[in-house]
């Protein structure tokens, strides 16, 4: 009897609760699939440091997937909340008809364990053939070779996926069997016909809070934008988060005491058509779920600079390696090395000061590598230093307020310095713009734009620099962009361009070799990497960097960004839409009373369900107003921290942060939106 009636109830919510089992399907194809991408990329045919950061990024994704459980597990728990509300008169009639709540436990048991087998076969199901273009995306972000590729299942990925969704499921039976444990009969036969109990907040204290909370999360918009240099280390970052989660929660608890006291005070739109209706209901709803609107908007907040951040990077990085990255290969070495710089640099070593002294060439020769063999194009340049030309020194009279400004700065750096002749000669290689300069003059060149400015008022000010007792002058107001380096990011944080007469021998501290290589690319990659086991190379500071290699880092990283954003983006709004959805559609389903109520006192459908519609669309809306509002300033925050990679593409990653809001966040308000019309027209 109870395993037919577990039967029929299952049968029944699937009309009334449709997004309940399509959110469960959901959930577990796309646990599936992210967890499944360890299998998917054993075909793809790639170099074994591409797979050495494929595995890295599954690792991290099997990390996130622990997290992502949590997130679902709350999720599901929820939504059962909510689905129990919906049926407590049921519930009252079983008891009623001497059904003892052991039993009730029992077929609440059954359902879930239907439920559970139900959702995990589609969503496994649906999750295998959706694996398969996944597979196809991974190719295409890794840029591997297809030849390989066929249909594949991972047998550890299902299982993983059934180990977790049975643990969650289990936790949703043992809150199924106390909630009805606490349930008392009254409350079950009448629940329908009792009201949210909207406790009117006194309309002073909830203006003076909104007030405060404003004024606080304003400061914590203003840490991130404008002092965002001020939090100094990672850890002060928790600092504007934390102050933006409680005054997040401040905020919508004294709008849930504002809305009525507001909209009544506007007469006549007040009580104009059904407006009265939605607003009491729209003020019942968020003075009752304060919490759970913090929440989901927090949610979003996290989604929409989860999802724009990671997918900038990916194209940022993509457009960067073919403006940063012009030629085959970039080395350098230190040159003229002292015991204390030995010392102050955990990169250098005692034993590197004899190998100091040569040229970048001669080291190459001593670890048995002929430049001449291997490259063509070789332009080699050198950077200077010297004691008196510090970051303090070029900022001239803006040195006292850039440090108040920047504390956590290291002002005592030297200063990178270069001939006129040697940055022209690399700028021609790497396609940058030649530049002149008089002999009294200087330029510095830079593409970090978290430097540009702070050098652009020092130039504004017309420091001046000392170099051998010759003074020079700024020949332009503002930095120039320009680089000597490759790289996939901007990292030239300033490099003083001068007259070739005014550095000496004495202060070189960098020889620089630029070129493109003369054979075959790929193999003369692997000479170049076995540099790395030459007896010498504990013996120099050799530095490198490849085309291939930057190339190879800078697609892992992006694709592992990419990865993680969209499998935590796309979790986070399918819960939070989801959780609206649920408590919308059991809203409806208790209000049933009043919309037949709104008919009997003459109100059309075409009234019933614009009312219906505007109801929803400001609960879905309220939250992701709010979370927008910080995401603007989360975004700022961001596009500081992603500065190094660049922000190109940013705005193309906001277009489709929103396509997938408007995609996913619109497609449940809409069936949602159909589910409760629904609901409201079936008969009491």
């Amino acid at each position: 009897m109870l395993f037919k009636l577990s039967l029929k109830n299952i049968k029944k919510s699937f009309k009334d609760y449709v997004i309940y089992f399509f959110t469960l399907i959901l959930g577990v194809s796309i646990f599936y699939i992210f967890n499944s991408i360890e299998s998917q990329t054993i075909m793809l045919n790639v170099k074994s440091s591409t797979r050495e950061i494929i595995d890295l990024m599954i690792n991290l994704l099997s990390g996130v997937s622990v997290f992502v459980s949590f997130v679902l597990g709350f999720l599901i728990i929820y939504a059962s909340r909510f689905l129990i509300k919906r049926r407590k008169k049921e519930f009252g009639i079983y008891i009623t008809l001497g059904m003892s709540k052991r039993k009730i436990s029992l077929i609440l048991l059954f359902e879930t364990i239907f439920i559970g087998i139900i959702s995990l076969f589609v969503g496994l199901a649906l999750g295998v053939i959706l694996s398969q273009f996944m597979s196809i995306l991974v190719a295409n972000m890794f840029e591997a070779d297809l030849t390989k590729f066929k249909f594949t299942f991972s047998a550890a990925s299902c299982i993983k996926t059934l180990i977790y969704f049975g643990i969650m499921y289990l936790f949703v039976m043992i809150f199924n069997t106390i909630s009805i444990s606490k349930c008392k009969l009254i409350s079950l036969l009448h629940g329908d016909k009792l009201s949210e109990q909207v406790k009117l907040k006194n309309p002073i204290i909830c203006t003076i809070v909104f007030i405060i909370s404003s004024i606080f999360l304003g400061y914590a918009y203003y840490l991130v934008t404008v002092k965002v240099e001020a939090l100094g280390d990672a850890t002060q970052i928790f600092k504007p988060i934390v102050i933006g989660a409680i005054t997040t929660f401040l905020i919508f608890w004294s709008l849930s005491g504002l809305i009525i006291k507001i909209v009544t005070s506007f007469k006549n739109t007040y009580y104009k058509g059904l407006n009265s209706f939605v607003v009491r209901q729209i003020s019942s709803k968020i003075n009752t779920t304060v919490f759970s609107m913090s929440v989901i908007c927090l949610m979003l907040f996290i989604t929409i600079c989860v999802l724009s951040s990671a997918l900038s990077i990916k194209n940022s990085m993509t457009v960067n390696l073919k403006t940063l990255a012009p030629i085959d290969i970039d080395l350098s070495k230190k040159l003229n090395i002292t015991e204390e710089d030995a010392k102050n640099n955990w990169l250098l070593t005692p034993n590197m000061i004899e190998d100091s002294k040569l040229t970048l060439r001669d080291t190459l020769l001593k670890m048995d590598f002929n430049p001449d063999t291997y490259l063509r194009d070789i332009v080699e340049i050198y950077l200077y230093e010297s004691a008196d030309i510090k970051i303090s020194s070029t900022l001239g009279t803006y040195y006292d307020e850039c440090k108040s400004k920047y504390p956590f700065l290291r002002y005592e750096m030297r200063e990178s310095l270069i001939k006129l002749s040697d940055y022209n000669a690399a700028a021609r290689l790497l396609g940058n713009k030649e530049l002149s300069l008089n002999n009294d003059e200087y330029i510095i060149v830079a593409d970090y734009d978290g430097w540009i400015p702070m050098r652009n008022e020092g130039l504004k000010r017309n420091t001046k620099i000392k170099i051998n007792d010759q003074t020079y002058t700024p020949k332009y107001q503002e930095v120039q962009p320009g680089f000597i380096h490759i790289s996939a990011n901007h990292v030239n944080m300033g490099i003083i361009i001068v007259p070739d007469d005014a550095l000496t021998e004495e202060m070189k501290s960098e020889s620089i070799m630029l070129a493109n290589y003369r054979g075959n690319k790929e193999e003369t990659e692997d000479v170049i990497l076995s540099l790395n086991n030459h007896s010498y190379n504990s013996l120099t500071s050799l530095n490198g960097a490849t085309k291939l290699a930057l190339y190879e880092s800078s697609i892992g990283l992006g694709a592992m960004v990419t990865f993680i954003g969209l499998y935590l983006g796309i979790i986070f709004l399918i819960s939070s839409a989801a959780i609206l959805a649920l408590k919308e559609l059991s809203e409806s389903s208790d209000n049933k009373m009043r919309f037949r109520m709104l008919r009997k006192i003459g109100a059309d459908e075409s009234m019933i369900n614009r009312a219906l519609f505007y109801q929803i669309a400001i609960f879905f809306m309220f939250p992701l107003l709010v979370a927008i509002i910080h995401s603007i300033f989360g975004i700022i925050f961001c596009n500081y921290i992603l500065e190094t990679i660049g922000n190109e593409k940013l705005l193309e990653s906001i277009i489709t942060t929103s396509i997938f809001i408007v995609l996913i966040y619109g497609g449940y308000f809409i069936i949602t939106y159909l589910c409760s019309k629904n609901i409201i027209k079936d008969k009491v």
